[in-house]
């Protein structure tokens, strides 16, 4: 860790664009900070803190953890805490700090999925983890197809009803599950803020009725996984596994993915980008937000450069109908 005291950018507003999660009062920056690979204890202290930082002087105010971000689980959120702790904390109130519960924390039959009394639990050792009173957005990480959702979403209006947050979130649910879990927690008094869907030039599933449901229950989204996993950063375009590269690890990425054809949907989407100037994930980032429904991108970093040319992404034009319709004819 440096020792060097933070003081951030002046002028770190004066350039990120926001947007409005569905009808809410919150503003969200178009890129938001992801800390689900990078800030786990196998990743530099100090690399972490100064993408931390250069993250905030440009701009994004976001960052998006989990219960079990890390690895080892819990581990992303301790690292935060020790950030937030040593640059961020007289800025908490310009921070909007969300965490997730859902996945398998702990063993036994209370520590994974949509109970009460896991939600909640987990909740307050996030809490504990980060050094927070409350985080700003509190998600159920996935639905539970065995608990009532009555149940799970009852939770979540506890969370901020116990002022252990302030908004609430799902992930990974369904069209049909977001429609009827909106419609309980519009019934309890604390509304649907925002969905957390896998959505990316790869992965269109939102398209199929998310989407559409959202902007009905006046809810916004947030995209994880813009980049494929890694697809849609370029690293793949001649073909090979870069052995320091997701797909060669072969956790969430599978090297039988890479198949002659997505090569070619790959390589056809980067000429798009080069003529625009851009990198191919600048390119998948700027077409995700190209639907106004879409109020921010989550993205990992790595590093500070890495983070920079993403973020610049914003930087180009909006996409015309012709380049969205020459794209749409590789997808």
């Amino acid at each position: 860790m440096t020792p060097h005291p933070y003081v951030p950018a002046p002028a770190r507003y004066d350039d990120m664009r926001y947007r409005r999660s569905g009808r809410s009062g919150v503003l969200l920056p178009e890129i938001s900070l992801g800390l689900w690979h990078n800030f786990g204890d196998g990743h530099p202290l100090d690399v972490q803190r100064a993408v931390l930082r250069r993250a905030f002087d440009l701009g994004i105010t976001h960052f998006d953890l989990a219960n079990n971000y890390g690895p080892p689980y819990g581990s992303a959120e301790e690292n935060f805490g020790r950030h937030l702790r040593a640059d961020f904390w007289s800025y908490r109130d310009e921070l909007f700090i969300s965490t997730k519960a859902g996945y398998d924390m702990w063993p036994g039959p209370y520590g994974e999925w949509g109970s009460r009394k896991y939600l909640l639990a987990s909740l307050d050792r996030s809490l504990s983890r980060m050094g927070l009173d409350y985080v700003d957005v509190f998600y159920s990480h996935r639905p539970d197809p065995d608990t009532p959702i009555e149940e799970t979403m009852g939770a979540l209006d506890t969370a901020v009803r116990s002022g252990k947050a302030l908004y609430v979130g799902i992930s990974n649910y369904s069209a049909e599950q977001t429609e009827r879990a909106a419609a309980v927690l519009r019934e309890l008094g604390t509304p649907l803020l925002i969905h957390q869907p896998r959505y990316s030039m790869l992965d269109r599933w939102v398209e199929d009725g998310l989407l559409d449901t959202l902007e009905r229950a006046g809810a916004g989204c947030i995209a994880y996984s813009p980049l494929a996993q890694g697809l849609l950063t370029g690293r793949y375009l001649d073909g090979a596994v870069p052995a320091d590269s997701r797909m060669a690890i072969g956790h969430f990425l599978k090297r039988d993915r890479l198949t002659p054809e997505l090569l070619e949907t790959l390589r056809g989407l980067n000429k798009i980008a080069q003529e625009r100037g851009q990198s191919l994930a600048q390119l998948a980032l700027a077409w995700i937000l190209r639907d106004q429904r879409v109020t921010s991108v989550l993205i990992g970093a790595s590093s500070v450069t890495q983070l920079e040319q993403n973020v610049a992404a914003l930087d180009a034009p909006a996409l015309t109908a012709e380049e969205l319709a020459a794209i749409e004819s590789l997808l």
